[in-house]
Parts: structure tokens; sequence; C-alpha cells
């Protein structure tokens, strides 16, 4: 007999619910358009008759658990803090509080790289597995990090910004007021910077409209086919994203590490420098023992099944 748990991602455009099965198949999805919801008992309505609506559509009697990936969320108190920038209500929201009382099953509230740790864990790669770490590359760097099977929160509930540790303290301003966070380099628009600096270095500088309507996409599809500038762009970016995960070893000794996002999607021109750099920069004593995987999970089902899986914390 199969079991059900529901997913909700909470984003500033959508708030997408899902019907989750036991063994990571997403049965239906319903998107909820986050900015129209201006109150909180306006916005929890939703989210009910959403969750009712694809329980009935898919004759689903019971739900095991509701996980819920937030911005700006609070794992202990169950809630969405005040004053977050993306959602129109400004106050503080109580959703586990709100939503045990409705549907009478546990409820977990977490942010989305956590999230997304877990269901790597759960439904991903990760199976089977007491130890990870993943990373999220995008417009930022997310991470979460899973020791004995439990995700690492740390005394504030923030623990885990590994976006923020800092490769090369002389190198780029981080929005985060430091310098040379690895942020700078690995995400989206860092990828950006390292293609613009090796297309200098070669003496094939872009023009300035160029420069403006870079893409980390457009990088990452010239690096697969093999241009000497991309690939050394993403060289750039395994070597410093190298020595990031090298020292998040040290302190959690992960079974693997797994990366997600859209610059990922460059596959082996990220992934075999990558790889190399990792294992130069590591600890003798884990060489060897971690692996540097991408994400098993369908990029489409990536957020939903991580807050799925969020749910599992409380079984």
């Amino acid at each position: 007999m199969n079991h059900y748990s529901i997913g909700i991602d909470i984003g500033g455009t959508n708030t997408v619910v899902g019907l989750v099965r036991d063994d990571g198949f997403v049965s239906k999805r319903l998107s909820l358009p986050t900015q129209e919801y201006t109150t909180t008992p306006a916005y929890i309505s939703a989210m009910d008759e959403a969750i009712r609506t694809l329980m009935q559509e898919q004759d689903i009697p019971d739900i095991e658990s509701i996980g819920i990936g937030a911005p700006n969320s609070n794992f202990y108190e169950g809630c969405i803090e005040e004053g977050t920038v993306n959602l129109p209500i400004k106050e503080r929201i109580p959703l586990k509080e709100l939503m045990e009382s409705r549907f009478g099953v546990p409820v977990v509230v977490d942010n989305d790289a956590n999230a997304a740790a877990f269901g790597e864990l759960v439904y991903g790669g990760g199976r089977g597995m007491r130890h990870l770490i993943t990373m999220t590359l995008g417009t930022g760097i997310g991470s979460g990090i899973v020791v004995d099977g439990k995700i690492v929160h740390g005394h504030t509930g923030t623990a885990g910004e590994l976006g923020h540790c800092i490769v090369n303290p002389n190198g780029r301003m981080c929005g985060c007021g430091r310098q040379g966070c690895i942020e700078m380099y690995a995400s989206a628009r860092g990828i950006c910077q390292n293609y613009l600096e090796a297309a200098a270095q070669a003496g094939a500088p872009l023009s300035e409209s160029a420069t403006q309507t870079l893409t980390c996409q457009q990088v990452g599809e010239a690096a697969a086919k093999g241009d000497p500038i991309a690939c050394k762009a993403y060289d750039t970016t395994a070597y410093w994203l190298g020595i990031a995960l090298a020292n998040a070893a040290n302190f959690s000794a992960p079974e693997a590490i797994f990366l997600m996002g859209g610059p990922t999607h460059a596959g082996e021109a990220l992934m075999t420098p990558l790889r190399k750099y990792f294992e130069q920069f590591l600890l003798f004593i884990y060489k060897g023992k971690i692996s540097v995987q991408l994400s098993h999970l369908n990029s489409n089902d990536t957020a939903i099944l991580g807050s799925a899986a969020l749910g599992k914390i409380s079984e």
C-alpha cells in the first residue's frame, strides 16, 4: 500500500503544493499565485483547499505529513518570520501551528536549501546514507548539511551557509559585505564573471552590450561544446568550489556531496575539473572516501520532493 505526503514550496511568485508518494513520485501538484494572498488566513485557506483538492482528485484518504520549504523560515518555531522580503504578508506566519490544527498530521517548516538536502537523502542519491552535503548553485549558493540522518540547524537555526565560506580573503566583494565568498565564484553571476575574466586574458574581451546580456546558461552551453574560454571559466569555478567543498568535508565528513542548480547543467565541463581539485585539496584522511555527484533528483521536482521529505523529520 502506498503512503503519501504533502510538499509545499513557497516562492515569491508561486506557492506549489504537491502530493508525493513514498517512492518519490509526484502524483500531482497545484500552483498558487503567492502575491495574491495578503493575509495569513486567506493564504492558509488557499493551501488547505489545494491539499484537499489534490487528495480528492487522486482518491487519497490520508496523508502522513506536510513539509514546507519557505524563505526566512524558523525551523524551531515552525514559522515564516515577519518582514520576509518576497512575500506580501509581512507578519509572522505560524505555518506549523495552523496547518497541524487543520490536518492533524506532523508539519515541518524549513528553508529551501535544507529541504533540498533532505530531499536528496530521502528520495535521491542519498538513499541509504546518513551523512551528506548538498549545494544548490544558482543566483546565489544554498547548502544543506545532513549528519547522522538529521539536518544541521545549529543554535540559531541558520547553520549551513556554505555559500558564504571565504575561499579568497582578498577576492571579489560579496553581497554579504565580505570578500571572497565562494558564492562570488561558483554562482551563476560568479561563473559569468569567470568567463569575462577568461575572455580578457585570452585577448578576446566582450563588448559592453555582450557583457550585459551574458548568462550562465550561455557559458555552460559553450563549455559543454568545448569552447576554450567557457571551459577556462568553468575550470576557475571548479578550482574555487573544490577548495570550498574540501573545507566543508573537514567538519562533517560526508559520504557524498551533491550539486544541483542551473550551472551544473554544464555537466562534465564542471564535474571533471571539480573532482580533480576536490581530491587535490582534500585532507588525506578523507581522500577516496567522499564522492562528488550531481543531484539524482529531477530538477523539476526538487523543490516539491525536498519539502515533502521534510515531513519525514518527524517520523
